[in-house]
Parts: C-alpha cells; structure tokens; sequence
C-alpha cells in the first residue's frame, strides 16, 4: 500500500476534487463542514465530516502499520545486537587467578595487588600542584588619549570696515 502519510489523493467530494495529503484533506472537509454549519446546512454538514472521517481512519491505519513495523524492525535490530555482542564476549580470553580491584587514594587510581608500575600515565590533574589565589583581579586601566592643546590667541579689534 506504501506510504499512505505522504501520498497525495484526489478526492472527490460532494463539491468537487479535493486534492492533497490525508491529513490535508481531513482539513479541508472540516473546513467545508463547519462552512456548512455556519449557513445552516446539515445534510451538507454531515456529507463533509462523513468524508474527512473516511480519510482519517486510512491515516489513523497507516500510522498504526508504521508503528508496528517500527516495532519490529528495534526488536530485530536489538536480537541482532545482542547476538553480535555474545560473539564477541566469547573472543575475549579469560585471564586466570584473582581479579584486580580499582581503588581510588590520594587522588590517584591504583591496583591493589599489583606491585611497581602500575600501567597508568600520569595527568596533570593527578600532580599536587598549588592551587592559584582567589584574589579578584584589578581591572587594567586604559590608556587616555591626549587632548590636543590649545594656544592662547589674542584678539585684536575688529578689522574697521571700509567707509
């Protein structure tokens, strides 16, 4: 049947083609329903919603299918996944003698049991370092520009004017 959700139909209704999607239809029917509501018409009220009705039960199926193949296709992908994972827990060697415990002192992860190296490479985070001060800092000034200087200029009388 395909996928119904995104198909595009051609409905013909009491007036006229519908065309679009079954969700787009649905809306256009009861668009065209509450129109004839609104002019008191019943019967044309009811051929409406009869039709967006029939449109949404083929969408409400369509969804329900993909639901369910969705479904199937996790619990296949989940049965495949586990098996890959018994594969390969079964291609991991198994060391004899006592299991090694993780401990955790001084800020430094460690074997109990193991002595000398212990395989792990030192971080900066593992190195006891002072710790910086929480002095706020000062905020930096900022250079202030010169302000150009003005000369001292001497004003005589005005010019006369020429008679």
């Amino acid at each position: 049947m395909g996928n119904i959700v995104n198909r595009v139909f051609d409905s013909s209704g009491p007036e006229g083609k519908v065309r679009g999607t079954p969700q787009q239809i649905i809306d256009k029917y009861n668009q065209m329903a509450r129109d004839a509501q609104l002019s008191n018409d019943p019967v044309a009220m009811e051929n409406f919603q009869q039709h967006a009705e029939h449109y949404l039960r083929m969408l409400a199926e369509a969804q329900r299918e993909a639901e369910i193949r969705k479904e199937q296709q996790e619990a296949q992908s989940q049965s495949q996944n586990r098996d890959r994972g018994d594969e390969i827990r079964a291609e991991i060697p198994i060391e004899e003698g006592p299991a090694p415990v993780v401990t955790e002192a001084g800020g430094q992860l460690g074997v109990i049991g193991d002595e000398g190296d212990s395989g792990l490479v030192e971080t900066p985070e593992s190195t006891d370092r002072p710790k910086r001060s929480s002095k706020p800092r000062k905020p930096k000034a900022k250079p202030q520009e010169e302000k150009p200087r003005r000369e001292a200029v001497e004003v005589g009388p005005p010019p006369e004017a020429a008679e």
